[in-house]
């Protein structure tokens, strides 16, 4: 161990923070149950960023995924009957810092390596029982601080966010007269917005087009699977022959056209790592990878003189 090599002296002791942040955590007993509780955590997260942190169009499903990812984690420490019922508009602005509606400190869930650490712990007599509640307790504290982070971050509090999710196929098949209301309403935000050429004719063309579309069953609907198929390509199989809600669909999806390839500092997928960049830099980077996708990186025509450029630079 290199922690023991340094106390016996057969290494120099470095001296810096990180050495001291190591030696104070091998000496904490809690240390592994802090860490199997922060990797729980984490799983509650990564499928939700790795699915959404790509250059797909998934703005769609957003709503109903970010609201299942917020209950789950409300699950570990908020009684059911405080978030059970509620829309995706009420999980925002919930207070989850109300400790009446937290659960019995004994019924928080830490995740299954807490747990069982914790108890290990006192079974061995390592800690005490008032040591393991305070634990619990921080382990909510820390919950309630990140869930309070994402109700702050959280795209669900915009009325597109939610209404997009008339575009899931899922949701056409459940509930289409949910989405026949929520297109009108997106129609409707789009000609405030001055944003829908054609003005209102051409609004009432969409919506009567859209519900046309769900009134006819319509057996892809219910085959379709996000991760098999992209959407836009779904979506165009089955709405491209109607021109104006074809064309209207198009700049809903591009709503989700975010930063997927050319802003991964923060990215969990690491194999499309890139550092944050400025606007240009950014245009030009997401011009560069659509004439890659299109042509192939050996075939682009335009390649040859970006190394140029490149090499003048």
């Amino acid at each position: 161990m290199y922690m023991d090599a340094i106390r016996n002296k057969k290494l120099p002791n470095p001296g810096t923070a990180s050495y001291d942040t190591l030696e104070v955590a091998e000496k904490d007993p809690l240390i592994l149950a802090k860490l199997h509780f922060y990797m729980a955590i984490t799983r509650t997260f990564s499928p939700f960023l790795t699915f959404y942190q790509k250059d797909v169009p998934v703005i769609p499903f957003l709503a109903k995924d970010l609201a299942e990812m917020m209950k789950s984690m409300l699950r570990r420490f908020v009684k059911k009957e405080g978030f059970k019922d509620m829309s995706s508009l009420q999980l925002v602005r919930l207070d989850v810092s109300d400790k009446q509606s937290w659960v019995n400190l004994k019924e928080v869930n830490m995740g299954l390596g807490a747990e069982s650490l914790l108890k290990e712990l006192q079974k061995q007599k390592k800690i005490g029982e008032l040591t393991a509640l305070e634990f619990r307790k921080d382990c909510v504290k820390v919950m309630c601080t990140i869930t309070q982070k994402v109700q702050e971050k959280c795209p669900l509090k915009y009325p597109v966010v939610r209404q997009v999710a008339c575009l899931d196929p899922s949701i056409m098949m459940s509930d289409p007269d949910w989405c026949k209301s929520n297109m009108t309403k997106l129609v409707q935000s789009f000609l405030q917005a001055q944003q829908l050429s054609g003005g209102v004719s051409a609004g009432d063309v969409i919506i009567q087009q859209f519900n046309k579309f769900l009134s006819v069953e319509n057996e892809s609907l219910f085959s379709y699977k996000p991760t098999e198929t992209r959407l836009d390509i779904f979506l165009h199989g089955v709405l491209g022959q109607r021109d104006e809600l074809w064309s209207f669909c198009k700049k809903l999806l591009l709503l989700s056209h975010g930063q997927a390839t050319v802003e991964r500092g923060f990215s969990i997928n690491k194999e499309v790592e890139t550092c944050n960049m400025q606007e240009e830099t950014m245009v030009s980077h997401r011009l560069i990878c659509d004439c890659q996708h299109l042509w192939g990186a050996p075939q682009c025509p335009y390649l040859k003189g970006v190394t140029g450029l490149c090499c003048i630079c």
